[in-house]
């Protein structure tokens, strides 16, 4: 363990630096010590002036020599200062340049002795090291171990006002004023049986690695600690589950005959294997807790719906809930048409209104209302957002707690909704991002999973294509004869408005928005679809005789209701959107997606907005219009033309841009190196195992004082809501 002491009361930081560190998320001296490199320049390897000068131009070389003679001068024009140095050592003299950095000359003096680290340039006076990296060298001990220069030295992800030289520095000195007093959380039976570095070794050779494969043995090192935490909170849950008690709800089969004939389809065999698991779990009187995963368009709902359904015959209540306003719409509108025949009161409760289903008919009632009803069990079914868990909603017989794309979701959580303190209610969590098997086994390892693996029988194939700049008229022209056939066209845009100036690029997702800063040449490079630009210019100059509608997350919910509505009433032919519509948007007759800046999303975000189309037996197209000529997308984009499953493509995506990008570790508050270690099969097994077999034999960890403690600072960074 770490000791826990605010970073402001570390040496040499510092009340700037620490509101600086603050920024980035490091509040104490475990932070810092834990903000790892993210790659390693090799300096080790230090060479005479004249091998360096043998070296090909632009090679990296590492030389030691004294300074003979340094001066700054002004160029010709007088617009830059180039500090000049010639360093010396018992085989050749070098020049050492430095562009803009006048105070140089305040540090290093002649004579001093020196380490440089840099690249090997040619101009008109010859050869010359490029802004080099610099360290001085002790006179009287030579020896004494290098920090920037003359090793393998580590790369930090930066920003304003705090640089890797400094971050080097500081982190050098805390873990020789701290190590000793380190405690290593991992008992020792567990680094001895998978051969890891203890703590203190780790830290230093992850910072400052002696040889590239210390550092990697200590990066595993630290792999296995964060995964083996996560297993052992999500394990931990699980039996705290155990030590629970649900209310048991009696499988009704005449019941589920009657619904799956009231359908106008037929249930694929996934969805009636999926809906009997989910059944039979909500027979027992112990909590389920249950993950259906399934494609998009693979029937989620209905299943969702047969379980809600039993559960309310049997005479206690259901709560629903999403993480947006439209899809929690969305499932209002799809659980009042697949109920309506079945007399159950369906409720909607979102920040905005309040709105009950009885039969077919649906009346907006005060959220007053809604809520003593609902309290008294005159509703059934309530379906809404966060405000669900909000104080003043409660639940007379709450049974089952379906969650929608939000799949965490604790003991304690489920208590609040219950006014039962005996029981809690089953849980099943849906999704329709496909999970790799890593990802469901760390992640999601307290619940049970149900795979839905197959599409209902009438679908076809979306068709996708990667549309380059020149075939983009030919693509508009297919455009505009679907719409004069009657079908319905999405335009995905990366972000809501443009802004050279204030170099921001708003990413939308659902409800909120993550920031990611460009110079301004980047954006110009990248030339971002903006949506309000994007609806201006297929309003006036490609489709002027269309009717094109525009929706986005800065939209009132009722102005985004009344555009979605418009759209599928086909009074809009083509919607421009940003990322709002990934889930909860059913639009039968849409037949194309079109995606501007397509590399710009990782494929199971592709993926969920090609389930926008393709929601009925009308072949489907989906069209990648790129911006970038990189290997890397290219390499992305054709896995989506080659596989439509979601499932490999999650498995892709995670190979190819590791798990972070798949699902943020914003979203989930883990560390880089704990989302690395996720593609990892072997050590995700092996961390489980482990996490299972402490588990077994001590429950509390009574025996593991240090374990219980490191154990709840790990679970206060896992997203659990």
């Amino acid at each position: 363990m770490i000791p826990l002491i605010p970073i402001e009361n570390l040496p040499r930081i510092g009340i700037s630096y620490a509101k600086k560190l603050k920024k980035i998320g490091l509040h104490t001296l475990q932070d810092l010590l834990f903000y790892f490199p993210i790659r390693y320049e090799d300096f080790s390897n230090i060479i005479t002036i004249s091998a360096a000068k043998r070296e090909a131009l632009k090679e990296k070389v590492c030389i030691q020599g004294e300074i003979k003679k340094i001066e700054n001068i002004k160029t010709f024009r007088k617009k830059m200062i180039v500090t000049e140095a010639v360093i010396e050592d018992e085989t050749e003299k070098i020049k050492a340049v430095w562009f803009n950095q006048p105070f140089l000359i305040k540090t290093l003096k002649k004579n001093d002795i020196v380490c440089l680290a840099g690249k090997i340039d040619l101009y008109k006076d010859g050869l010359f090291l490029s802004n080099p990296v610099f360290e001085k060298i002790n006179k009287k001990n030579k020896n004494i171990r290098l920090t920037h220069t003359g090793r393998i030295v580590p790369i930090y992800s930066e920003t304003k006002g705090l640089t890797s030289r400094w971050l080097r520095s500081i982190i050098k000195s805390l873990l020789y004023q701290f190590s000793s007093k380190l405690i290593d959380p991992l008992p020792l039976f567990i680094l001895k049986k998978y051969k890891l570095l203890p703590l203190k070794k780790a830290l230093w050779q992850i910072h400052f690695p002696t040889h590239l494969k210390n550092a990697s043995w200590a990066k595993e090192r630290f792999s296995f600690e964060e995964l083996f935490f996560i297993q052992l909170s999500v394990l931990q849950e699980k039996l705290k589950l155990k030590q629970k008690k649900s209310l048991a709800c009696p499988l009704n089969i005449e019941l589920m005959k009657e619904f799956t004939r009231s359908l106008p389809f037929r249930l694929t065999d996934s969805q009636k294997k999926c809906a009997y698991q989910i059944l039979k779990d909500l027979e027992k009187p112990l909590p389920m807790s249950r993950l259906l995963e399934g494609d998009v368009g693979s029937g989620k709902t209905v299943v969702a719906a047969m379980a809600a359904l039993n559960t309310v015959k049997c005479a206690y209540q259901v709560a629903l809930m999403a993480p947006t306003e439209i899809l929690a719409k969305q499932h209002f509108q799809s659980f009042s048409q697949l109920l309506g025949r079945f007399d159950v009161k369906i409720g909607l409760l979102t920040s905005k209104e309040a709105r009950v289903t009885i039969g077919k008919e649906v009346i907006n009632v005060s959220k007053k209302k809604l809520l003593k009803d609902n309290a008294a069990q005159k509703i059934d079914i309530l379906i809404g957002t966060h405000s669900l868990i909000q104080k003043g909603v409660e639940f007379k017989n709450l049974a089952l707690v379906i969650l929608d794309e939000q799949h965490r979701f604790g003991v304690e959580q489920r208590a609040k909704l219950t006014q039962n303190k005996n029981t809690i209610p089953h849980l099943l969590s849906m999704t329709a991002t496909p999970i790799p098997r890593t990802l469901a086994l760390t992640l999601y390892g307290d619940l049970d999973l149900s795979l839905l693996t197959e599409m209902p029988k009438n679908r076809k194939k979306v068709k996708t294509f990667i549309i380059n700049p020149f075939q983009r008229q030919k693509a508009y022209d297919f455009i505009r004869k679907e719409v004069k056939k009657g079908r319905g066209v999405f335009v995905i845009c990366p972000k809501i408005e443009s802004s050279r100036e204030s170099k921001i690029d708003l990413l939308h997702t659902g409800e909120e928005f993550s920031l990611f800063y460009y110079d301004p040449q980047t954006i110009k490079k990248l030339e971002i679809k903006a949506v309000k630009e994007e609806y201006k210019k297929l309003s006036t100059e490609i489709f002027p005789d269309l009717r094109i509608g525009m929706l986005h997350g800065k939209m009132k919910p009722k102005e985004k209701e009344k555009v979605i509505l418009d759209f599928k009433n086909k009074k809009i032919d083509i919607l421009v959107s940003t990322s709002v519509v990934e889930v909860g948007i059913d639009i039968p007759h849409a037949t194309i997606i079109l995606i501007e800046g397509a590399e710009r999303f990782g494929l199971a975000q592709l993926h969920q907005f090609r389930g926008r189309v393709g929601r009925s037996e009308l072949q489907s197209y989906c069209f990648l219009f790129t911006t970038s000529p990189d290997q890397l997308n290219k390499k992305r984009l054709k896995a989506l033309i080659e596989c439509d499953n979601g499932f490999e493509l999650a498995q892709k995506d995670l190979e190819i841009r590791g798990p972070g990008s798949l699902f943020g570790t914003q979203q989930w508050g883990l560390p880089d190196i704990a989302m690395e270690g996720l593609a990892n099969l072997s050590l995700v097994e092996k961390t489980r195992e482990t996490a299972k077999e402490i588990l077994e034999k001590d429950p509390g960890l009574q025996k593991y004082p240090l374990l219980k403690e490191k154990l709840k600072t790990i679970e206060q960074k896992i997203h659990l809501e």
